[in-house]
Parts: structure tokens; C-alpha cells; sequence
């Protein structure tokens, strides 16, 4: 049984204040609730008890060709130029330490398996179980949770590991996230 904790959308655009998406208020959640800091302990917690780490980001290409026009969530991405792939937006953020060992999937969408690599690299490393953290608790982590479900992995959502823009909108997603998956605090679901 291998495992494989996943880190989705801490990118700085997103999670810091200096983002294009400070406004919409994940960077004051996460730091009210302290998320990147239990991050990081759930993801060195999880490197040495032998866990795949993966690093996901959303992001687009210079010229905005994977950019899907009609998207509520990112169709003025390219109006706004945020988002840009291979520049600090979609850098992961400074308090997540990327290792070389990490992969790191690159997405368009909010799912980070449609149209990506990941469920190649969850079957070739054989995990069986995916914790999952990220931001936005009612975008990409919900999404991720469905979606590793319906493709019969167990599912951990890491609750102290996720942001939203409110706490209204976090408990929400984990409200809906509880009947596919365990949700609980890093501290008692990795070991």
C-alpha cells in the first residue's frame, strides 16, 4: 500500500498576498488558520514516512492557448495576465519546499487529473492512498477528492492543510467531501 500526499494550487498568484487573487481572501484564511505552516509539517511528516509528494499549479502558457475562454473561474485570466506559467504566479510558494524528488503537474483546469499526468504517476509509484491538501477547499481539493474516488483510490482530505476564501465556503466543501472521503487533521491522518 503506497501513499502520495498532494499539494494543490499554493501558488503564490493564489495563496500570498501579493497575488492576483488576494481580493477573493485565501491568503487571510490561510494565514488566520495557519495552513501553510501545518502544510509544510504534514508534507515532512509524510516525506519521511515514505510518501510520494506532488505538487500540483494551475497555469497557462504565455499566449493563453490552454486558457478555457468560457470558464466563470478562469476565463479573464488572460485580460488580467495572471496565472502565467514560468514566472512567480505559478511558482509554488516559498514556505512549501520543493525537493527534486517531488513531481510537480502542471493543470488548465481546475481538476488537476483532466488533461494531466497525474493518474499515470499515482499507477506507475502504485498508490493506493491519496491525501490531499490545497487551495481552494471548494474548488481543487473537492474536485481532486471526486475524482481520485471514482478512480477507487482512498481519499484523506488533510482539513487543516486546505483554504478557501471562508470559512463558510471551507466547511461547506467538507461537509460534501465527507461522504467520498476521511477528512480529518494532518496530525492523525498521516502516519
Amino acid at each position: 500500500m503506497a501513499k502520495a500526499i498532494i499539494i494543490c494550487d499554493f501558488i503564490n498568484e493564489i495563496i500570498s498576498n501579493e497575488g492576483k487573487f488576494k481580493g477573493k481572501g485565501y491568503a487571510v484564511f490561510a494565514e488566520q488558520h495557519n495552513t501553510l505552516t501545518n502544510t509544510a509539517s504534514a508534507v515532512e511528516k509524510a516525506r519521511k514516512l515514505g510518501f510520494s509528494v506532488i505538487y500540483v499549479r494551475v497555469g497557462f502558457s504565455a499566449d493563453y492557448k490552454e486558457q478555457p475562454k468560457k470558464s466563470l473561474l478562469f476565463g479573464k485570466a488572460d485580460q488580467f495576465q495572471a496565472m502565467k506559467l514560468d514566472t512567480w504566479a505559478t511558482s509554488i510558494v516559498d514556505a512549501l519546499k520543493v525537493e527534486d524528488t517531488d513531481f510537480i503537474v502542471t493543470k488548465h483546469r481546475v481538476s488537476p487529473f483532466y488533461a494531466t499526468s497525474l493518474e499515470v504517476i499515482l499507477l506507475n509509484s502504485q498508490i493506493t492512498d491519496l491525501y490531499i491538501c490545497g487551495c481552494a477547499t471548494d474548488l481543487v481539493v473537492s474536485s481532486t477528492a471526486r475524482d481520485a474516488h471514482d478512480r477507487d483510490f482512498n481519499v484523506f482530505v488533510l482539513e487543516d492543510c486546505c483554504a478557501a476564501g471562508s470559512v463558510e465556503d471551507h466547511e461547506g466543501a467538507l461537509t460534501a467531501i465527507r461522504k467520498i472521503a476521511t477528512v480529518g487533521a494532518s496530525t492523525e491522518l498521516i502516519k
